[in-house]
Parts: C-alpha cells; structure tokens; sequence
C-alpha cells in the first residue's frame, strides 16, 4: 500500500541517511548516541506518526534541516505546540523546573462540543446525575452492572460506542482521571442500557468542566517511603541465586539514572453480579506517568489477596 511504501521509504531515510535506530519495542522511535556540548553522551530520539515528527535532541534544526532538505515541510518546524491532538506546552513544577507537559483542553472541548450538538438534535442539554457532593465523573459507588434500564435504540448504541473512543484517546492524552469509569462502560459497549449512556453524560459533563488538567513530564525524584518495602527480603530460597536476563542487543546505558516506579492496586469483587475484581497499574519514569492501564480481570478470585497477585503479575 502507499501507507506501507512511504514508511519504508521514510524509515530508510532516517537510518542510512541521519544514522538512528530503530527500537525494539516500537519501531517509530528512532534513538541515536551523540553528545552534548559539555562532552557528556546521551541518546536523541525521533518519534514518527505517518508524516508528523518529534524530535528530542540539543540540537534539533541541523537535524531538522536534513529532513527539510528532502523533505517539503507543510509548516516548516519549530518547538512542539501539538502532537497526536494534544496540546504541548511548557510547566514549571513545584521545584522550579521548567517541564514539558500535555495538554488536552483543545481536545476535551471538542468532545463536548460533539456531544453537546448530538443532545440538541435529540431537544436536551448537557448535565450531569452525578451528586453535587461528587467531584469525580460518576458517582464513586456507581455500578453499570445493576442498571435494569431499557436498551438503547441502535443509532444511540452508536452514539455510545463514539463517546467511549473518544475518552479511550483522551485518557491517552493523560486525561487517567476518566479511566476507571471508561473501562467500566466499556464492558457494555454492544448493548448499552439508557443509564449506561447516562452515565457517559455525565463523563463529558465532567470534562466540560475539568477541561484544563496537564499531565507533566516532571524530572523529579519519586518520593517513596522505603521503609514500607522489605529490602532484605532473602528471595534466593525462593527463586534460586539468579540475576536478571539482560538481553544481548541492549543499548548502552547513558545519561543520568532514573527510576522507574509501578503501583498497582485492584478492587476485589468490585462486580456485584460477577465478582470479578478490576486492575489498576501507573507506570512512572522519575515523577513523570508513562502508561496507565485498567482493566477487569479474566478471573474471579475469592480473597483480596488473589486479586492483587492477579493484578501484579499484569503489571509485571
């Protein structure tokens, strides 16, 4: 396809020509070692979407103009203002460091604004039924699996499905704060009930309302009480005296250390018909979140304890 050949064509260009790398784990991230100003080495990375680019580097126009000489550049480049429907804007943290962050207020209205358009077809308003004393999107003992309301007629199954895509890219935006209750309706996107959609006004009432949040990419140290992990813990009766596999084609470790910090949690039988329990996983780099998950589980378990080994193993 021409998807396809312009890739290649592009991912080509890229290597042989400006010398980066494709990475394992996603090959439109591109990593080159070079080395800054002060003589210290680190990796500049190239982010590729179709034709859009991101590029994290010192010196990102000698790059930059390599491409533009083979390249025609709709708006010629300069620092990123957006990026996949986020906006990218600049947060000086509590410590005083400039960071980067993403933004999706631009995003967010949008979806108000469809949905508000849909509900003035059908001669309503957007609201919520959320209680007032409630500050999240639904109510937090909210649970789709005991609404017994009528089924939906197709074209609102459809409406529905729409809003849950939409949150599903807005929460990859950084927008965790509607994951839970996303994957809650998801479970239900076939046959919504008539609350079931409700409550997906309600997420959009939320937003309206809450369409300012900044997921910031913060340098800082996670600040995490050691005390509460047992670091002497002899895991040899258990595992053996192993070391960790590295794997033989790793790059070379450079730039300054950080730490990679996981917290999981799991609401055991949070399914009243069911009993199955939810997973929740936040991956952070430093104190910036990289990747939230939430899903339910496949099984059911009988203690707490079942359902946040189930929950560890996932995020493991």
């Amino acid at each position: 396809s021409k998807g396809a050949a312009w890739r290649n064509m592009f991912s080509q260009f890229i290597e042989q020509e400006l010398g980066f790398t494709s990475t394992r784990i996603d090959a439109d991230v591109y990593r080159r070692k070079t080395k800054r100003p002060d003589g210290t080495f680190y990796y500049e990375y190239l982010l590729v979407y179709v034709d859009d680019c991101l590029l994290i580097s010192h010196d990102p126009n000698s790059i930059m103009e390599k491409i533009k000489r083979r390249f025609d550049l709709k708006d010629g480049y300069g620092e990123p203002k957006a990026y996949l429907g986020a906006e990218i804007v600049k947060h000086q943290t509590e410590h005083g460091v400039m960071a980067w962050g993403l933004k999706s207020a631009q995003y967010v209205n949008n979806i108000v604004t469809i949905v508000s358009a849909e509900l003035e077809k059908d001669g309503r308003r957007l609201k919520s039924s959320r209680n007032r004393k409630n500050s999240g999107p639904l109510p937090t003992n909210y649970k789709p699996e005991l609404d017994v309301s009528p089924e939906v007629e197709p074209r609102l199954i459809q409406r529905f499905q729409t809003m849950l895509g939409m949150f599903r890219w807005a929460i990859e935006l950084g927008r965790i704060d509607i994951e839970i209750e996303t994957s809650l309706l998801s479970q239900y996107q076939a046959s919504p009930r008539e609350g079931h959609l409700e409550a997906a006004y309600s997420i959009v009432h939320y937003l309206k309302y809450n369409s300012s949040k900044v997921a910031v990419m913060d340098p800082a140290d996670m600040i995490c009480d050691s005390r509460r992990f047992n670091s002497n813990a002899n895991w040899k009766e258990i595992y053996g005296d192993i070391t960790e596999e590295i794997p033989p084609d790793a790059p070379e470790p450079l730039g300054a250390p950080v730490t990679i910090s996981v917290f999981v949690d799991a609401d055991h039988a949070s399914n009243v018909v069911t009993r199955r329990s939810h997973t929740g996983v936040l991956i952070f780099v430093q104190n910036a979140l990289i990747m939230s998950y939430c899903k339910r589980q496949n099984t059911v378990e009988s203690a707490t304890f079942g359902s946040e080994l189930v929950a560890m193993r996932l995020a493991r």
